[in-house]
């Protein structure tokens, strides 16, 4: 599920810290995050330069196809806020989520 979110990265290029920070949303574990990265980077997902992160594949997550929307009493993935409304994203290996309004906009990089 790691390296599919990678996958999706809208920006050019981030800094490490900022993919971290979407992976942490999966695994908050160091060695998981360390392979998800490597393995990321094996299979040309991405290209790694010193603390820069560039995506490769612009294979960019779909709002109205890939992102559910569920009514409810969630928990943020990503701050840990309360939310009413949950964001999921439907990736190959299952849903990610939830997450709030400007939550998933920072995960999928539209903000």
């Amino acid at each position: 599920m790691g390296v599919q979110l990678l996958e999706r990265l809208e920006q050019s290029e981030l800094d490490l810290p900022a993919v971290i920070d979407r992976i942490e949303t999966i695994t908050t574990d160091p060695a998981t995050t360390r392979a998800i990265l490597e393995e990321a980077e094996r299979r040309g997902v991405i290209e790694r330069d010193g603390s820069t992160v560039r995506p490769t594949q612009g294979r960019f997550l779909s709002f109205e196809a890939e992102v559910v929307t569920k009514e409810g009493e969630f928990t943020c993935q990503r701050c840990g806020a309360s939310i009413s409304t949950g964001y999921f994203m439907n990736l190959e290996a299952g849903e990610h989520g939830p997450f709030g309004s400007s939550c998933i906009r920072k995960v999928t990089g539209r903000e």
